[in-house]
């Protein structure tokens, strides 16, 4: 009996020196409506109950966001609905009512670019906001969400990978934080704990933005309760689309041009993996002619956006450490 135990502990061990502790990323190189659906039903967790699907609709004069034709096979797949927040920008000028600012300007937005006309959409933070709770309370004690994140069971967090100004990159991480958030929400992150109220005259005032790695912590955090919150319901899965890398997100109006091509769809149960197989895979880029990673990665760089992963892992969301597995034949 000693020795069977014994070989038992020994498989075990011997498992974990050759990576079997590592998280699944599934990865196909097609971008296309088909090939998001495989990726799903790859990842073997259904959808059930009433489904968020968390994507961005993009600024107004942006189009570089995922659209709705690329993602409409698997809004009906799973009978979706779109959910979104309201940014945290300074109220747009009446000749400019094409930023996501307010929910009238932001159902504008959603209208314009496509995702009313096929899907159901939902402003989480429309009428109300709640808060959640948060386990790493570093900066922020608790998460202030779209208050109508109560009316569903299961999160697909659907992320457009790319750059982003204050982050250095926007992945799962972001999208589960910056993205569910409110309003006030947004202010409460990136002041890292600072404001809990949007005040727009004071939130990008040195006083209250200036802790970088603050901000970057209260992310995961933030993104931490948002993955419990939908843990204790039906459930919660990731997947990432690397297509018009721009080194701007889809909230900034006017990006910069895209350097890079694009590269494929990702998918995990595990937000920590994929932010980390993405950032990867744009550091083992060549630059050429067609594909340059130089400016995401010193964005990246600049603005320490590794960090936000990092600090992930350190609070328990997941781990950096990841296995690829191709879906493609």
């Amino acid at each position: 009996m000693k020795r069977f135990f014994a070989a038992v502990l020994l498989l075990a061990i011997s498992a974990l020196a050759f990576g079997q502790g590592k998280s699944k990323v599934y990865l196909t190189r097609e971008i296309s409506p088909e090939a998001l659906v495989r990726i799903y039903k790859a990842l073997g967790v259904k959808a059930e109950g009433r489904v968020a699907v968390k994507v961005s609709t993009g600024e107004g004069s942006n189009p570089n966001y995922l659209k709705p034709e690329l993602i409409k096979d698997l809004m009906f797949e799973v009978d979706g609905t779109v959910v979104e927040c309201n940014t945290a920008y300074a109220n747009a000028p009446e000749d400019k009512k094409d930023e996501r600012n307010n929910s009238e300007n932001h159902w504008r937005v959603a209208e314009r670019h496509g995702f009313t006309e096929l899907f159901p959409v939902d402003i989480m933070d429309e009428y109300d906001e709640i808060r959640i709770p948060v386990k790493d309370q570093s900066h922020i004690k608790y998460d202030i969400v779209g208050g109508h994140m109560a009316n569903y069971d299961f999160m697909i967090a659907l992320n457009h990978f790319k750059g982003h100004p204050m982050g250095g990159y926007g992945g799962a991480l972001k999208n589960l934080s910056i993205g569910c958030a409110s309003s006030n929400g947004k202010a409460y992150i990136h002041s890292a704990g600072k404001m809990n109220k949007l005040d727009i005259e004071k939130l990008w005032t040195p006083e209250y933005i200036g802790d970088q790695d603050g901000f970057l912590e209260s992310m995961a955090a933030a993104a931490q309760a948002v993955v419990n919150y939908f843990k204790k319901q039906k459930g919660i899965i990731y997947i990432s689309v690397m297509n018009n890398m721009s080194i701007d997100c889809d909230c900034v109006d006017h990006p910069a041009p895209v350097k890079l091509e694009d590269y494929g769809i990702l998918a995990s149960t595990d937000p920590v993996a994929l932010d980390q197989a993405c950032v990867d895979i744009i550091n083992q880029q060549k630059v050429t002619a067609k594909n340059d990673p130089t400016d995401l990665l010193s964005r990246i760089d600049r603005q320490h956006g590794t960090h936000t992963i990092e600090w992930a892992e350190k609070i328990g969301l997941g781990t950096r450490n990841y296995k690829i597995v191709s879906i493609d034949r």
